[in-house]
């Protein structure tokens, strides 16, 4: 398993832990106390998925054999961390509700159905301008996912390429082994041919030399 991969893995589980214990400890709280909660809970999911992302970059870049069994753990994070973020959106979800009752309480309405117009129109703009932020957050998430999808695509290409010039400079250094071999053999072949001219020409000159003697004792006697 990568090195890498394992020391964000203890960093999550690490912050998973401290998250968990927090959400319990902040439900029954209220005002600006549980507020102040929430905020260190937001800031602790932002960091666990940022963890998040990172083993998955990790994980993807990997050989297969062991990117296979790191997906599966990092599909158990991520399911983890959508548990938070669920346990999360109760805790909001209540404080919400108690927020409005304690408002309505505090504004003396007796009548809780005698809402004005004009109140009724503040509460639809403020809703679609909340819906349009949340829309807007949204697609700043599909965006920044895209982002990191393509960012895995570009290592594993990079990956695969890196793999294809490691077989490429192999092939190339036997070639040069082989071609440096067919050298030694042409030069060994060069030298003998050249041994073999000179004991030719040794032979003929001697052979020359024979005949010139058997001519001259012929012609002298």
């Amino acid at each position: 398993m990568s090195e890498v991969f394992e020391g964000y893995e203890r960093q999550y589980c690490e912050i998973s832990a401290a998250l968990s214990h927090k959400l319990t400890s902040t439900a029954p709280l209220s005002g600006e106390q549980k507020n102040q909660k929430v905020s260190e809970i937001k800031i602790g999911l932002d960091d666990a998925e940022s963890l998040i992302r990172k083993m998955d970059l990790e994980a993807r870049s990997l050989q297969p054999s062991v990117k296979a069994g790191l997906l599966v753990k990092l599909r158990e994070y991520k399911s983890d961390l959508n548990n938070l973020k669920g346990g999360l959106k109760r805790i909001t979800t209540v404080n919400s509700n108690q927020a409005a009752r304690e408002e309505l309480l505090e504004s003396g309405m007796a009548d809780t159905l005698a809402v004005s117009a004009d109140q009724r129109g503040r509460l639809a703009f403020s809703t679609e301008r909340l819906n349009q932020s949340t829309e807007r957050i949204n697609e700043s998430r599909r965006t920044m996912l895209e982002t990191e999808e393509l960012g895995v695509s570009i290592l594993q290409d990079l990956h695969q390429q890196r793999q294809s010039l490691l077989h490429a400079h192999g092939t190339l250094h036997g070639v040069d082994d082989n071609i440096g071999k067919s050298r030694k053999i042409l030069a060994a072949m060069i030298k003998r041919m050249d041994r073999n001219k000179w004991i030719v020409g040794c032979i003929i000159t001697a052979l020359v030399l024979a005949i010139l003697l058997i001519l001259y004792f012929k012609l002298t006697h």
